[in-house]
Protein backbone atom coordinates (compact mmCIF):
# COMPACT_ATOMS: atom_id res chain seq x y z
CA UNK A 1 0.00 0.00 0.00
CA UNK A 2 1.28 3.58 -0.40
CA UNK A 3 2.08 5.98 1.89
CA UNK A 4 2.82 9.79 1.83
CA UNK A 5 4.60 12.08 4.21
CA UNK A 6 5.01 15.57 3.91
CA UNK A 7 7.39 17.47 6.04
CA UNK A 8 7.33 14.42 8.63
CA UNK A 9 3.40 14.20 8.88
CA UNK A 10 0.90 11.70 7.07
CA UNK A 11 -0.35 13.86 4.43
CA UNK A 12 -0.65 13.92 0.89
CA UNK A 13 -0.91 17.56 0.53
CA UNK A 14 0.96 20.54 -0.67
CA UNK A 15 1.17 24.08 -1.24
CA UNK A 16 0.02 25.20 -4.18
CA UNK A 17 2.79 27.61 -4.52
CA UNK A 18 5.45 24.65 -4.17
CA UNK A 19 7.81 25.31 -6.67
CA UNK A 20 8.51 21.84 -6.64
CA UNK A 21 4.84 21.99 -8.33
CA UNK A 22 5.74 25.13 -10.30
CA UNK A 23 8.85 24.72 -11.61
CA UNK A 24 10.02 21.33 -10.94
CA UNK A 25 12.51 23.12 -8.61
CA UNK A 26 13.93 20.15 -6.30
CA UNK A 27 15.58 16.94 -6.35
CA UNK A 28 14.12 13.12 -5.77
CA UNK A 29 15.62 9.66 -5.02
CA UNK A 30 13.75 6.37 -5.24
CA UNK A 31 15.41 4.41 -2.84
CA UNK A 32 15.42 0.07 -2.45
CA UNK A 33 14.36 -1.21 0.64
CA UNK A 34 15.54 -4.52 1.97
CA UNK A 35 15.23 -6.37 5.22
CA UNK A 36 13.89 -3.22 6.85
CA UNK A 37 17.02 -1.25 5.92
CA UNK A 38 17.79 1.27 2.55
CA UNK A 39 20.47 0.10 0.29
CA UNK A 40 23.10 2.71 -0.09
CA UNK A 41 21.46 5.56 1.60
CA UNK A 42 24.58 7.29 2.64
CA UNK A 43 25.32 7.52 -1.44
CA UNK A 44 21.58 8.61 -2.16
CA UNK A 45 21.58 11.55 0.61
CA UNK A 46 25.36 12.12 -1.07
CA UNK A 47 23.86 12.39 -4.10
CA UNK A 48 20.55 14.34 -3.17
CA UNK A 49 22.53 17.19 -1.34
CA UNK A 50 24.91 17.71 -4.45
CA UNK A 51 22.26 18.08 -6.24
CA UNK A 52 20.22 20.63 -4.10
CA UNK A 53 23.94 22.22 -3.98
CA UNK A 54 24.22 22.53 -7.44
CA UNK A 55 20.34 23.95 -7.55
CA UNK A 56 21.42 26.59 -5.32
CA UNK A 57 19.94 25.41 -1.84
CA UNK A 58 20.63 23.10 1.32
CA UNK A 59 18.91 20.65 3.22
CA UNK A 60 19.53 22.00 6.93
CA UNK A 61 17.72 18.71 8.47
CA UNK A 62 19.38 15.93 6.91
CA UNK A 63 20.36 14.33 10.70
CA UNK A 64 16.01 14.37 11.12
CA UNK A 65 15.59 13.41 7.37
CA UNK A 66 17.70 10.45 8.13
CA UNK A 67 15.72 9.29 10.93
CA UNK A 68 12.51 9.60 9.47
CA UNK A 69 13.88 7.44 6.43
CA UNK A 70 15.12 4.83 8.47
CA UNK A 71 11.72 4.26 10.74
CA UNK A 72 9.76 4.07 7.50
CA UNK A 73 12.44 1.53 5.94
CA UNK A 74 11.84 -0.72 9.31
CA UNK A 75 8.03 -0.34 8.59
CA UNK A 76 8.23 -1.18 5.10
CA UNK A 77 10.31 -4.54 5.37
CA UNK A 78 10.67 -4.26 1.46
CA UNK A 79 9.45 -2.04 -1.22
CA UNK A 80 10.44 1.40 -2.41
CA UNK A 81 10.85 4.30 -0.64
CA UNK A 82 10.98 7.78 -2.89
CA UNK A 83 12.68 10.87 -1.29
CA UNK A 84 11.43 14.19 -2.78
CA UNK A 85 13.01 17.55 -1.69
CA UNK A 86 11.66 20.96 -3.53
CA UNK A 87 12.51 23.97 -2.53
CA UNK A 88 9.34 24.97 -1.09
CA UNK A 89 6.67 27.54 -1.90
CA UNK A 90 7.72 30.59 -3.72
CA UNK A 91 6.11 33.69 -5.54
CA UNK A 92 4.90 34.10 -8.99
CA UNK A 93 7.65 34.33 -10.98
CA UNK A 94 11.42 32.05 -11.51
CA UNK A 95 13.19 33.84 -9.16
CA UNK A 96 13.93 31.53 -6.16
CA UNK A 97 13.16 32.58 -2.86
CA UNK A 98 16.72 33.58 -0.43
CA UNK A 99 16.06 31.58 2.33
CA UNK A 100 13.73 28.97 1.45
CA UNK A 101 11.78 26.18 3.52
CA UNK A 102 12.28 23.36 1.62
CA UNK A 103 9.22 20.63 0.88
CA UNK A 104 10.04 17.03 2.00
CA UNK A 105 7.72 14.38 0.54
CA UNK A 106 8.50 10.87 1.50
CA UNK A 107 6.68 8.07 -0.26
CA UNK A 108 6.39 4.43 0.56
CA UNK A 109 5.79 1.89 -2.29
CA UNK A 110 5.90 -1.72 -3.80
CA UNK A 111 8.59 -2.87 -6.03
CA UNK A 112 7.22 -4.33 -9.23
CA UNK A 113 6.72 -7.61 -9.26
CA UNK A 114 8.62 -7.63 -13.21
CA UNK A 115 12.08 -6.81 -11.56
CA UNK A 116 13.09 -9.97 -10.33
CA UNK A 117 12.00 -11.51 -13.35
CA UNK A 118 13.96 -9.34 -15.30
CA UNK A 119 17.30 -9.91 -12.89
CA UNK A 120 16.86 -13.68 -14.05
CA UNK A 121 15.76 -13.41 -17.73
CA UNK A 122 16.92 -10.11 -19.48
CA UNK A 123 14.65 -7.57 -21.01
CA UNK A 124 14.78 -6.38 -24.57
CA UNK A 125 14.48 -2.94 -25.64
CA UNK A 126 13.77 -0.89 -28.20
CA UNK A 127 15.08 2.39 -29.27
CA UNK A 128 13.36 5.87 -28.44
CA UNK A 129 11.48 7.98 -30.86
CA UNK A 130 12.35 10.72 -28.32
CA UNK A 131 15.62 11.94 -27.65
CA UNK A 132 17.94 14.19 -24.90
CA UNK A 133 18.41 17.62 -25.43
CA UNK A 134 21.91 18.71 -23.85
CA UNK A 135 21.89 21.29 -20.37
CA UNK A 136 25.25 20.88 -18.96
CA UNK A 137 23.80 22.56 -15.75
CA UNK A 138 21.57 20.08 -15.09
CA UNK A 139 23.13 16.65 -16.18
CA UNK A 140 23.87 13.65 -14.13
CA UNK A 141 21.14 15.20 -11.44
CA UNK A 142 17.94 13.47 -10.56
CA UNK A 143 16.52 16.75 -10.55
CA UNK A 144 12.22 17.38 -10.37
CA UNK A 145 11.80 18.01 -14.17
CA UNK A 146 11.46 14.87 -16.38
CA UNK A 147 9.51 16.16 -18.85
CA UNK A 148 11.80 14.34 -21.05
CA UNK A 149 11.00 11.33 -19.44
CA UNK A 150 7.22 11.78 -19.80
CA UNK A 151 7.66 12.03 -23.37
CA UNK A 152 9.39 8.60 -23.40
CA UNK A 153 7.07 6.99 -21.47
CA UNK A 154 4.21 8.51 -23.37
CA UNK A 155 4.95 6.41 -26.54
CA UNK A 156 3.53 2.90 -26.67
CA UNK A 157 6.20 0.34 -26.25
CA UNK A 158 6.66 -2.22 -29.00
CA UNK A 159 5.37 -5.71 -28.17
CA UNK A 160 7.92 -8.33 -26.47
CA UNK A 161 9.93 -5.01 -25.33
CA UNK A 162 10.56 -3.90 -21.69
CA UNK A 163 11.66 -0.52 -22.12
CA UNK A 164 13.20 2.55 -24.16
CA UNK A 165 16.88 3.11 -25.50
CA UNK A 166 17.61 6.60 -25.25
CA UNK A 167 19.52 8.63 -27.51
CA UNK A 168 20.96 12.21 -27.60
CA UNK A 169 20.28 14.82 -30.40
CA UNK A 170 23.59 13.81 -31.61
CA UNK A 171 22.48 9.78 -31.84
CA UNK A 172 24.90 9.40 -28.76
CA UNK A 173 23.68 6.05 -26.13
CA UNK A 174 22.47 8.20 -23.09
CA UNK A 175 20.49 5.49 -20.61
CA UNK A 176 17.26 3.71 -20.73
CA UNK A 177 14.40 5.34 -19.73
CA UNK A 178 14.68 4.58 -16.34
CA UNK A 179 18.49 3.42 -15.97
CA UNK A 180 22.04 3.56 -16.48
CA UNK A 181 23.29 1.47 -19.49
CA UNK A 182 26.70 -0.39 -19.70
CA UNK A 183 28.11 -1.80 -22.71
CA UNK A 184 30.87 -4.68 -22.88
CA UNK A 185 33.38 -5.48 -25.38
CA UNK A 186 36.84 -7.78 -25.24
CA UNK A 187 36.05 -7.37 -21.63
CA UNK A 188 36.24 -3.64 -21.40
CA UNK A 189 33.34 -1.81 -19.90
CA UNK A 190 31.77 1.68 -20.92
CA UNK A 191 29.53 3.47 -20.02
CA UNK A 192 27.74 7.22 -20.90
CA UNK A 193 29.69 10.11 -19.71
CA UNK A 194 26.39 12.00 -17.71
CA UNK A 195 28.53 15.48 -18.58
CA UNK A 196 25.63 16.45 -21.03
CA UNK A 197 22.36 15.06 -20.00
CA UNK A 198 20.99 11.67 -18.22
CA UNK A 199 21.19 10.87 -14.45
CA UNK A 200 23.95 9.75 -12.86
CA UNK A 201 22.54 7.00 -11.04
CA UNK A 202 23.88 5.35 -7.49
CA UNK A 203 23.59 2.14 -9.12
CA UNK A 204 25.86 3.23 -11.30
CA UNK A 205 28.37 4.27 -9.19
CA UNK A 206 28.80 1.45 -6.75
CA UNK A 207 28.74 -1.01 -9.87
CA UNK A 208 31.36 1.20 -11.59
CA UNK A 209 33.46 0.64 -7.69
CA UNK A 210 32.28 -2.95 -8.14
CA UNK A 211 34.13 -3.94 -11.62
CA UNK A 212 37.11 -1.69 -11.04
CA UNK A 213 37.33 -4.24 -7.61
CA UNK A 214 37.19 -7.05 -9.99
CA UNK A 215 39.70 -5.49 -11.73
CA UNK A 216 37.77 -5.16 -15.14
CA UNK A 217 38.22 -1.34 -16.65
CA UNK A 218 35.20 0.96 -16.94
CA UNK A 219 35.12 4.23 -19.11
CA UNK A 220 32.53 6.73 -18.20
CA UNK A 221 32.86 8.37 -21.50
CA UNK A 222 30.84 9.08 -24.79
CA UNK A 223 29.45 6.26 -26.59
CA UNK A 224 27.97 5.92 -30.12
CA UNK A 225 25.30 3.98 -31.67
CA UNK A 226 27.85 1.86 -33.44
CA UNK A 227 29.57 0.64 -30.40
CA UNK A 228 26.63 -0.50 -28.80
CA UNK A 229 25.36 -2.31 -31.40
CA UNK A 230 29.16 -4.22 -31.72
CA UNK A 231 29.06 -4.76 -27.84
CA UNK A 232 29.07 -7.97 -26.95
CA UNK A 233 26.91 -7.60 -23.78
CA UNK A 234 24.72 -4.70 -22.21
CA UNK A 235 23.39 -4.29 -19.15
CA UNK A 236 21.42 -1.67 -17.16
CA UNK A 237 21.45 -0.61 -13.92
CA UNK A 238 19.20 1.60 -11.32
CA UNK A 239 18.51 1.33 -7.53
CA UNK A 240 15.45 -0.59 -7.54
CA UNK A 241 16.45 -3.41 -10.35
CA UNK A 242 19.77 -3.57 -9.73
CA UNK A 243 21.79 -4.86 -12.71
CA UNK A 244 19.87 -6.44 -14.90
CA UNK A 245 21.34 -8.13 -18.94
CA UNK A 246 19.86 -6.78 -22.08
CA UNK A 247 18.89 -9.76 -24.18
CA UNK A 248 18.35 -7.43 -27.76
CA UNK A 249 18.04 -4.40 -28.90
CA UNK A 250 15.30 -2.76 -31.94
CA UNK A 251 16.27 -0.39 -33.66
CA UNK A 252 13.45 0.28 -36.71
CA UNK A 253 12.83 3.62 -35.48
CA UNK A 254 16.40 5.13 -36.12
CA UNK A 255 17.23 3.55 -39.49
CA UNK A 256 15.43 0.80 -41.64
CA UNK A 257 18.67 0.28 -43.54
CA UNK A 258 20.13 -1.37 -40.22
CA UNK A 259 19.09 -4.88 -38.95
CA UNK A 260 16.16 -4.56 -37.03
CA UNK A 261 17.51 -6.38 -33.81
CA UNK A 262 20.86 -7.08 -32.30
CA UNK A 263 21.22 -9.48 -29.78
CA UNK A 264 23.61 -10.03 -26.42
CA UNK A 265 25.28 -12.66 -24.78
CA UNK A 266 24.71 -12.72 -21.41
CA UNK A 267 27.54 -11.52 -19.18
CA UNK A 268 28.19 -13.69 -16.32
CA UNK A 269 29.67 -10.71 -14.01
CA UNK A 270 26.57 -8.94 -14.20
CA UNK A 271 25.34 -12.23 -11.67
CA UNK A 272 28.88 -11.32 -9.50
CA UNK A 273 28.11 -8.06 -9.65
CA UNK A 274 24.41 -9.01 -7.99
CA UNK A 275 26.15 -10.96 -5.68
CA UNK A 276 28.88 -8.46 -4.22
CA UNK A 277 25.96 -5.45 -4.19
CA UNK A 278 23.35 -8.08 -2.60
CA UNK A 279 21.07 -6.86 -5.31
CA UNK A 280 19.33 -10.23 -5.65
CA UNK A 281 15.49 -11.16 -5.18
Amino acid sequence: MQSVFVNGKSDNTIDALDRGLAYGDGAFATMRVAAGEILFLNTHLQRIEQTCFRLGFTISHIELLVLRLESHAKTLKEGCIKLLLSRGVGGRGYAAPTSPDITEIISLHPLPDIYAQWQSKGITLSLSPVTLGNQPLLAGMKHLNRLEQVLIKQQTLPKNTDDWLVLDADNCLVESSMANIFIVKDNQVKTPAMSQNGVSGVMREHVIDALLTNDIAVMATKVTLDELLDAEHVFITNSLLGVVNVNSINIDSINTQLSSSYHYKTWNMTHTLLTQLKLSF
